[in-house]
């Protein structure tokens, strides 16, 4: 039965992520354990985990200063088929053929069984017997496995946008033939989703989440994600510094990786770099999937030099080795005869502050965005952005004003914005600063951990109500 806090103490919440550090929910989840204990709240970890110590995707060198356990994905990389682990390989909402992370609706049954009784362990070792709640990203076996062993605990559930894309496709598509367990996955995900206590949703997205998952509005706070702020801070580089610091990114330490998924693979001489002392530099943040529309990107870039008549590099940072959707984007570079288009590689995150002070604008033309960590980290750097009028970003970016909005898949529209970038730095310098005012009031960790602070609180005062309630109908039945 859940525990009534007493809230002059300190409350305990166990959360789960069901997947290694790889995205923005990881990042959601590290800053927000290190922000609570200032709301009087001590969180507690379970999340996958790959790789070895020190690897930014080993879960307790990710997560350092929480307390962490792991489910490790590792193993089963050494196998054929990820998914016939005694531990299998996370599944993805996406699907990548070929990808050791099979789309989760052509994971059958036997594979979700082993998931649930590693995540059993899992939150049982981060100490979900002791806490007052769970706090569970995603819609995942996760949720099963505190249904199944932690049932009496209130649940906050918390939605990031990726397992919404799926989702949608389910409403409006049949099901892909490899899709064969399509319909359950749906169900599952929908089930989990009800019998969270609360849910907390991308802002903006609570119509679109409650009619997807069939729940209340009620249920739905729409909560954006955080900057830390801290770190995320102005300290622009201009000139020889800032050419300096591509230079070690993309010449001695390059990153950059082809079809072949190996960090290094893709890397550029000096020469390459002329335009990064003076010209405007492009930045995109992100993974290489397929909403986040890299192949426009790129062309609209092209479009827009070719206008201009002048170098304005544009930066890929990020693509996690080995996975991409659609066209690899270096493969789009080589079919457009694209220039000035530079592949950075996956970065640890303590590392992008850097990058975004050398750059002079956020660039992410993604068209399902549910929030966009990225433009907020941005901003936060006082860097204008550029990214579409849908989902999170129009609730994000004031257009006018701390960027650029344009409408989803409108390539023209992209590439007039990046011209008005690139030939208006007194524009770009009052955008950003605006951004930066912005990233402050709205986005700071501090304030938002305040809210979700104030979240458990509720939840785990309903909760307690509720088993008054049944306790006092249960003693009045035996009276």
């Amino acid at each position: 039965m859940a525990r009534e806090r007493t809230f002059g103490g300190q409350g305990r919440v166990c959360s789960g992520l069901f997947f290694f550090p790889r995205g923005g929910s990881a990042q959601v989840a590290r800053a927000l354990a290190l922000a609570l204990p200032g709301s009087r709240w001590r969180m507690t970890l379970a999340s996958g985990s790959l790789g070895a110590p020190g690897e930014p995707t080993h879960a307790a060198s990710f997560y350092d200063g929480t307390e962490v356990a792991a489910v490790d994905y590792t193993p089963a990389l050494q196998l054929a088929d990820p998914l016939a682990a005694a531990v299998p390989f996370q599944p993805s909402y996406e699907d990548r053929p070929g990808g050791p992370d099979r789309v989760f609706t052509a994971v059958d049954d036997a594979a979700f069984e082993r998931l649930v009784a590693a995540w059993v362990g899992a939150l049982g070792r981060a100490g979900a017997g002791r806490a007052d709640l769970l706090h569970l990203h995603h819609l995942t076996p996760a949720h099963e496995a505190a249904l199944r062993a932690f049932g009496s605990l209130p649940i906050l559930g918390q939605l990031h946008g990726t397992e919404l894309a799926l989702l949608r496709t389910l409403a409006v598509e049949p099901p892909r033939s490899s899709w064969h367990y399509a319909r359950r996955w749906e169900g599952r995900l929908r089930g989990w989703a009800g019998a969270c206590a609360r849910l907390i949703v991308p802002p903006g997205a609570e119509d679109e989440v409650a009619t997807l998952l069939g729940l209340e509005r009620s249920r739905l706070h729409g909560l954006p994600s955080g900057v830390e702020l801290d770190r995320f801070q102005p300290r622009p580089l201009a000139g020889e510094e800032r050419r300096a610091f591509w230079r070690g990114w993309l010449v001695e330490n390059p990153q950059g990786w082809d079809r072949d998924g190996q960090p290094g693979g893709v890397s550029y001489r000096e020469d390459d770099l002329a335009a990064f002392s003076s010209g405007p530099v492009f930045l995109y943040l992100g993974r290489f999937t397929a909403v986040k529309r890299l192949p426009l990107l790129i062309r609209a870039h092209q479009c827009a030099q070719a206008q201009l008549r002048r170098a304005c590099p544009l930066v890929l940072v990020g693509g996690h080795p080995g996975e991409w959707e659609g066209e690899h984007p270096l493969q789009t570079i080589r079919r457009l005869g694209a220039e000035q288009v530079f592949l950075a590689g996956w970065r640890p995150h303590d590392q992008l502050p850097d990058a975004l002070n050398a750059a002079d604008v956020l660039v992410l033309p993604s068209v399902a965005e549910a929030f966009g960590l990225a433009l907020v980290e941005a901003m936060a750097c006082a860097l204008p952005v550029i990214a579409c009028a849908s989902h999170g970003p129009a609730e994000i970016v004031h257009d006018g004003e701390s960027g650029w909005l344009v409408p989803p898949d409108d390539e023209h529209a992209l590439a007039a914005a990046l011209i008005e970038a690139a030939t208006q730095p007194g524009e770009r310098h009052r955008r950003g600063q605006h951004a930066l005012s912005d990233a402050r009031e709205r986005f700071g960790w501090t304030a938002i951990a305040a809210q979700i602070a104030a979240l458990y609180d509720d939840v785990v005062t309903d909760a307690a109500r509720k088993d008054a309630s049944v306790q006092q109908r249960r003693e009045r039945a035996r009276g």
